[in-house]
């Protein structure tokens, strides 16, 4: 198919999917798309165990393999996602809990990473490296399932900057130590440096220069539209900042999504206070929201057929309930280790430590990352944990971490 073919058939499937979800399920709808897409896909295997003759699964199956879920996502959705999640993130709120979110996402994406890295070796025998790269690439949380949670979630403003914050930094980050660590435990393959010090350049080079190339791009978009006042121009400069952005990044070996995120931040906050008119701001945000939902809606059909791609083999399904445990783990220790201590220098609500927890979903970058993995023996049950994790996270943490909050919102309130 042709990549017209290919994204027209995602929006009518996305569109028909979100209907049956908003008739039937009524679902949050990003999940429900998500459930009807997993459960369509569930009923073409059956078909094709029932009448093995039609052959429909391979068909299928031969579809979502060309579609390229990890170049998609990485080298295309992924930046529009980031920077409209970043749009609406205030600097003067993340500025108060920059320490958190700081910490969160690099003492916890590297606890994360190790934790799961040295429990997924010791689970399936799996050399070291190569499981650590399995813990760095399920350890972000994805901020596209994280902040479409938050919206249906009534959190105090200063948990919310905390769990949005994180899940935009701690996902640019996730993603320059599975580089690094891919470096290390293939270096026949896609190496990205030698040795310790080529993995310490790389980290420095991807981190520090995608927050660089971010903050630089943005500034100077921010100081062209305030010499500009029309919203429909204004609008397609924000575009081609998250577009134009993320490809220079790419072309710069510099980490795009943290470009995405300073970006975004910026012209969310300084360009909107300084940069436009207030008829302006409405139709950016209006567009980025719009935006924000149709790849929302995407992303989450495809990583519900993306089921096809993974093996159902006993060992590896074992190893994905395993692997749900151990992350959830690894999440924990990510948030509470920073928090406690942070804990006798400030003040932090009730709860936080599980609300930030079981909020912490991982999502399709997660599911992108195991896609790319170079071909080997380990790829199958790396990818087939990974999808499991996603899946268990979004769909069960999903539905439950608003009613959590509501909970322990209510019981601080006593």
């Amino acid at each position: 198919m042709t990549l017209l073919q290919i994204t027209s058939l995602l929006i009518v499937l996305a569109g028909a999917f979100g209907a049956i979800n908003y008739l039937f399920l009524k679902l949050p709808s990003a999940i429900g798309i998500l459930v009807v897409s997993l459960l369509a896909s569930f009923v073409v295997m059956l078909l094709d165990i029932a009448v093995p003759a039609l052959g429909v699964a391979d068909v299928v199956r031969g579809a979502v393999l060309e579609i390229e879920f990890s170049d998609a996502l990485l080298e295309g959705m992924l930046g529009l996602l980031l920077f409209a999640g970043a749009l609406h993130v205030k600097l003067s709120d993340l500025r108060r809990e920059w320490v958190v979110v700081a910490m969160m996402a690099t003492i916890g994406i590297a606890l994360s990473t190790t934790i799961v890295g040295f429990g997924f070796s010791w689970l399936t025998g799996m050399p070291l490296l190569v499981a650590l790269v399995f813990g760095a690439l399920i350890s972000p949380t994805d901020p596209v399932a994280v902040l479409g949670v938050l919206r249906q979630a009534n959190l105090k403003k200063s948990l919310e900057t905390k769990i949005a914050g994180e899940s935009l930094f701690n996902d640019g980050v996730g993603y320059v130590v599975f580089l690094v660590l891919i470096g290390l435990a293939f270096p026949h393959g896609d190496a990205h440096g030698s040795g310790l010090a080529g993995a310490a350049q790389l980290f420095f080079q991807e981190a520090v220069g995608g927050a660089v190339l971010g903050i630089v791009l943005g500034w100077l978009t921010f100081r062209v539209m305030r010499r500009i006042d029309d919203y429909s121009l204004e609008v397609l400069i924000t575009l081609g900042l998250a577009f134009g952005g993320y490809e220079l990044a790419v072309y710069l070996h510099v980490s795009a999504p943290i470009m995405a995120v300073c970006a975004g931040l910026l012209i969310g906050d300084v360009g909107t206070k300084y940069g436009i008119s207030e008829e302006t701001r409405l139709y950016v945000d209006a567009f980025w929201k719009l935006i924000d939902e149709i790849l929302n809606a995407v992303l989450f059909l495809l990583i519900g057929v993306e089921v096809f791609a993974i093996a159902f083999n006993f060992e590896y399904l074992t190893a994905g309930v395993a692997a749900i445990a151990l992350a959830l783990f690894a999440r924990l220790a990510a948030v509470a280790v920073p928090i406690l201590i942070l804990r006798p220098f400030r003040e932090f609500s009730t709860g936080v430590i599980p609300v930030m927890t079981w909020g912490g979903l991982k999502g399709g970058i997660s599911v992108a990352l195991a896609l790319s993995l170079p071909e080997g023996e380990w790829k199958p049950v790396i990818l087939t944990a990974t999808y499991m994790v996603v899946i268990f996270s979004i769909i069960v943490q999903g539905l439950t971490v608003a009613g959590l909050a509501e909970r322990v919102t209510k019981e601080t309130a006593k």
